[in-house]
């Protein structure tokens, strides 16, 4: 049965919105939802070591966060500007794709500069609209690109989501990224990746449980509204992915020997269910995809999944639903608000078994 949006709405406390990490990362609560029981059980993530077993898999999404949120002057007017980093679209131009706040004030040939000092300062230059708040820029010089790199790592600001209305702290430059981030690009952390620790890795590892890493750089379009009904209408922006040879090889693997093989995060379905063969495993892939998941969909590769708790009518919120069951994932919701669970990028987790 095809589902409208209507039927991902709920409402959500702003009190369960977590704002701040927990000082432990792997102290979160752990929702587990067990599909073909239709149970609902309330542990911590810590526990999650009793549901994996030797030669189970654990896909984790190695993207790292840049500090993307940028604050400048505009030239005569002084104007302060926020810019906010989507995507690099060519290395040796320069180019970015943006947001800028406030719009109207930024038109092409305008330019914007960041930076008290000479030595940090970078000078951008808009070339085009893109919509009505992004624009696309050129930086202009700003060294070698190696140099250009450690400025915007100076300059920028950890990129916390809209709903957590602070500066950003020394604290959420170490927590709002996993402790397995290893590729620059993404502007969102994977939060489903946040809970893990040293230790729970460690442990993982001992079990003997793989740990394979796929590559999705997030951008905010995953949590660009869902503005119609019909869910078919809806389009997802893209996002550059990678998945190795090596990391297909760990997960074809477990599918013959039809081991717990565990999505750690929707970045992680997406990436994982977009390059499958005809024979149902999983192929090495290096490009973008845009695929959106909601129900009803058939998964091919993960039986389990690890996600946190999302806002109502968002699309990740559809991707766990296909994947957990429609009844089931919105009476869990209903559980998850009156237990307090907390949701959101900094919140607590749900494994859906």
């Amino acid at each position: 049965m095809k589902l409208k949006l209507s039927q991902f709405n709920f409402n959500l406390p702003e009190e369960l919105l977590a704002t701040k990490p927990l000082t432990n990362r792997d102290d979160s609560r752990m929702m587990v939802v067990n599909r073909k029981a239709g149970t609902i059980e309330h542990r911590h993530f810590k526990d999650i070591l009793e549901y994996f077993s030797e030669d189970d898999v654990m896909v984790l999404n190695n993207t790292k966060v840049i500090p993307a949120r940028l604050y400048g002057n505009k030239e005569k007017t002084g104007a302060k500007i926020e810019v906010f980093l989507m995507r690099e679209l060519n290395k040796e131009s320069r180019l970015w794709d943006v947001l800028v706040d406030p719009a109207r004030k930024i038109r092409i040939g305008n330019k914007l500069y960041f930076g008290e000092d000479d030595e940090d300062e970078l000078v951008a230059e808009v070339i085009d609209n893109t919509t009505s708040r992004g624009r696309t820029l050129r930086f202009l010089d700003g060294g070698s690109y190696e140099e250009f790199k450690a400025k915007i790592e100076i300059l920028g600001q950890t990129p916390l989501p809209k709903y957590i209305e602070r500066e950003p702290t020394a604290e959420d430059t170490e927590k709002y990224q996993t402790i397995f981030a290893k590729h620059k690009g993404a502007v969102a952390a994977p939060s489903a990746g946040l809970h893990f620790s040293k230790i729970i890795l460690k442990k993982l590892e001992i079990l003997g449980v793989h740990l394979p890493a796929i590559t999705l750089h997030i951008g905010l379009g995953t949590f660009r509204p869902v503005e119609v009904e019909d869910l078919s209408k809806h389009k997802m922006d893209s996002e550059e992915f990678a998945v190795t040879e090596p990391v297909s090889h760990v997960i074809n693997n477990a599918i013959k020997k039809k081991a717990r093989i565990c999505a750690i995060g929707t970045t992680v379905i997406r990436s994982i269910e977009t390059p499958v063969s005809s024979f149902g495993t999983l192929k090495p892939y290096e490009g973008w995809t845009n695929k959106f998941i909601f129900p009803p969909y058939k998964f091919q590769i993960a039986n389990s999944l690890l996600t946190n708790f999302h806002t109502p009518r968002s699309t990740v919120l559809m991707a766990v639903s296909a994947f957990g069951g429609h009844e089931l994932i919105m009476k869990a919701y209903k559980e998850a608000i009156k237990e307090k669970y907390r949701f959101m990028s900094y919140g607590d987790c749900m494994l859906i078994i």
